[in-house]
């Protein structure tokens, strides 16, 4: 099953080390998950989340190397394939009473938004 997967023509565009956690990318990139990619530019549009605007620069920028690059037609894709991944953690420090310290955790993530075309 995988060969066949493998000869699908796909194209990617993967943002890595971007500073908002893995964890609120997944709750918008769940709603673009299997639609055309002119919906879910429009979702991506008009969500009021601070990670659709950074899905949305990415998925522009897989649309671009679908047409350039594997020469898809922009009517036909799709997002076949969106998911976030956990980047390292900077951790920092917050100064607390009495000459303690809290951890502040500064956490990224690893973004990948992989296109196909329908038949």
């Amino acid at each position: 099953m995988e060969e066949v997967m493998d000869r699908i023509p796909q194209a990617e565009a993967t943002l890595k080390y971007a500073r908002i956690s893995s964890r609120k990318v997944k709750i918008v990139a769940d709603l673009i998950k299997g639609k055309d990619v002119t919906e879910a530019l429009a979702i991506l549009k008009y969500t009021p989340k601070a990670s659709s605007e950074i899905l949305e620069k990415l998925l522009k920028s897989a649309i671009a190397n679908a047409e350039n690059n594997h020469n898809m037609a922009h009517d036909k894709l799709y997002v076949a394939e969106i998911y976030a991944n956990q980047g390292p953690t900077l951790k920092r420090i917050r100064p607390a009473a009495k000459g303690s310290a809290f951890r502040i955790r500064k956490r990224t993530s690893h973004i990948t938004i992989k296109l196909r075309e329908r038949d």
